[in-house]
């Protein structure tokens, strides 16, 4: 663009000439396809097959030459008010900002293009990575390879049936005649082998072997409603195995008399004429049907021992986390004693199979031995009979007898027996450490048999020798030697001591270990040191004892025991205790034993 005077005409007259480059036009032209206004993605312009010289006709660098016009054009665009026109000037400075302006916003326009075209094909990355298309790929070739597997057999038996037919055929003779015949079994063979395809093709593809898909199951996060969510499913799920249990119960402990007496009768008599298997097959033939009817809208309600409705409680939509975390620690007990007991049943039977106490394994070793003899040299009818009658006679009459008299049942109730002296895998190891202990015992009492002097009883002698970590337990406390923990207590209660008179932090809390002897009770620090950190308390001199929460923002009841005597100002506090209901009680039932001797000794 360029504006100057016009020497030629002798008036000082400005032109203003301007010539749009085709490259330019042609550019916008391209670039407008590509704008965001349109309503199909289609219409855009991939970058791809854009020319190479796009990027470098927009860049900032590029400069703008324009072209002297011609005298036509000057012409046209000549300022109709005349010489001089100042206005002119500054239109074009305008259009020349606008054509930069342009440029920068085409520039703009490509680069969201480019930006648009990348996500896009992030996009199509993650469609094709969650439609698996290698994996149906890979399928489809599969399933190409068998089919071409498929024609090249069916190829060969052609070809093995044509080489059949070109050996064993006959000569022109004989082919004229047996011609219609071989077209006739042809045919025949042909529809029975399209009926039969028809009929049972399916069944046929069914018996196709396919190799095994692994499917691995994902698992759910924890989440405490879907935790107690789940357990009330398994409560509703196991309540019909519950209430049948229950009712077997409530027959053999005659419950009610009346249906007890009638189902004995009625099964001694099925057993004894042989339609035992027959009856339980009717029960449960008339339980299903009496379940048909009650799905149909029936109210069929037949118990020996009356349901009690449990009320249900309706889940709650919002909870804090002290709720939540108190949810899951009762599901968790609940789940933690009901594996407790299934672990248990199971570790008992493995022990009984396993020989781990042969003398109860040997019962059943001649018991199964016992059966199979008599299996083998008596007749079914006689064996099944027997076996009716004493389960009958078991379970009505010698289970009942038993559950009424616990002293009978613990002498001569063989079964009870053998699976209450059963033990556990914890049982056991249990059993192992007290054994290894009581050997370390009695070679620590023959070391210090020597020295003991004589006259003094097993339990003078066991309460001079009780020691702890540090020494002997009457000597760490400066008590008599005949105070020592008591058998509940022998070991001690790990807990940390909270004294809230003393102000020093070293002294507030202290760690150790809680003992209770028949008349005082005793805290032994863990650090190490001279005595006066040890706590000595009367059992006399206790004013209260009281179970105690010390942060009240945990849940449950808390882990603490708080003793109040007259010496202290606040109550002492026994915390963070894992076992503080059993030293409750314990502390409990000495303090009001030494309270009530102490009380009968005054009225004395």
């Amino acid at each position: 663009m360029r504006v100057g005077p016009d020497l030629r005409s002798g008036e000082p007259e400005r032109h203003v000439r301007v010539k749009q480059r085709s490259s330019v036009l042609n550019m916008l032209r391209r670039l407008d396809k590509i704008r965001f206004r349109g309503h199909k993605r289609d219409d855009f312009l991939d970058l791809a097959e854009s020319p190479n010289a796009s990027d470098t006709e927009c860049s900032d660098e590029i400069p703008l030459k324009v072209p002297r016009t011609s005298p036509r054009d000057s012409e046209e665009l000549r300022d109709p008010a005349g010489p001089g026109t100042l206005i002119m000037a500054t239109g074009v400075q305008d259009f020349n900002r606008t054509e930069f302006d342009r440029l920068n916003e085409i520039k703009g326009h490509l680069e969201i293009a480019l930006l648009e075209k990348h996500f896009l094909q992030e996009e199509l990355r993650k469609l094709r990575e969650e439609t698996n298309a290698e994996m149906l790929r890979q399928e489809l070739d599969r399933e190409r390879q068998r089919r071409m597997e498929l024609e090249q057999k069916v190829q060969e038996v052609l070809k093995a049936r044509t080489e059949e037919q070109t050996a064993q055929q006959p000569p022109k003779g004989q082919a004229q005649a047996s011609n219609g015949a071989e077209r006739r079994s042809q045919g025949l063979s042909s529809r029975l082998q399209k009926w039969f395809y028809e009929r049972f093709g399916e069944y046929v593809e069914d018996f196709r072997f396919q190799p095994e898909e692994n499917t691995v199951e994902t698992e759910e996060p924890l989440s405490a409603r879907r935790l107690t969510e789940n357990m009330r499913r398994l409560k509703r799920g196991a309540k019909p195995v519950t209430n049948f249990v229950k009712n077997l119960s409530a027959l053999s402990d005659w419950y009610s008399v009346y249906t007890s007496a009638i189902a004995f009768t009625v099964y001694m008599n099925a057993v004894w004429h042989g339609w035992a298997i027959p009856l339980f097959l009717f029960l449960a033939i008339l339980r299903l049907s009496l379940n048909y009817l009650i799905a149909r809208g029936w109210r069929i309600q037949w118990s020996i021992v009356p349901e009690v409705s449990e009320p249900m409680e309706p889940p709650k939509e919002d909870l804090t986390v002290s709720e939540k975390f108190q949810l899951v620690l009762d599901v968790a007990q609940k789940a933690q004693n009901l594996f407790g007991k299934m672990a248990d049943i199971l570790e008992k039977i493995k022990n009984l199979f396993m020989w781990v106490q042969p003398e109860i394994t040997q019962k059943l070793y001649v018991a199964l031995w016992a059966a199979f003899l008599a299996s083998c040299f008596f007749p079914y009818r006689l064996v099944g009979l027997t076996m009716g009658l004493y389960a009958g006679i078991k379970f009505f009459l010698i289970d009942f007898i038993f559950k009424r008299c616990p002293r009978l049942r613990a002498k001569y109730d063989t079964p009870y027996i053998i699976w209450r002296s059963l033990p556990t895998d914890p049982q056991l190891k249990e059993r192992s450490s007290a054994a290894v202990s009581r050997r370390l015992q009695t070679t620590s009492s023959r070391s210090y048999v020597p020295s003991a002097p004589a006259g003094l009883g097993k339990e003078e002698d066991a309460g001079r020798f009780h020691s702890t970590k540090k020494g002997n337990f009457h000597e760490i406390f400066n008590l008599t030697e005949n105070e020592r923990p008591l058998a509940v207590c022998e070991n001690g209660w790990r807990c940390c001591l909270i004294n809230r008179d003393r102000k020093m932090p070293t002294d507030y809390i202290r760690n150790g270990v809680l003992y209770v002897t028949e008349n005082y009770l005793c805290f032994e620090s863990s650090k190490s040191g001279s005595s006066k950190r040890n706590k000595v308390i009367k059992l006399v001199d206790i004013t209260d004892i009281q179970k105690y929460k010390v942060l009240s923002v945990l849940p449950g009841s808390g882990m603490g025991i708080a003793v109040s005597t007259p010496s202290t100002q606040k109550p002492l506090v026994f915390g963070a205790m894992v076992h503080r209901d059993e030293a409750f009680e314990t502390i409990l039932s000495q303090y009001i034993k030494i309270t009530s001797a102490a009380a009968s000794g005054g009225d004395s």
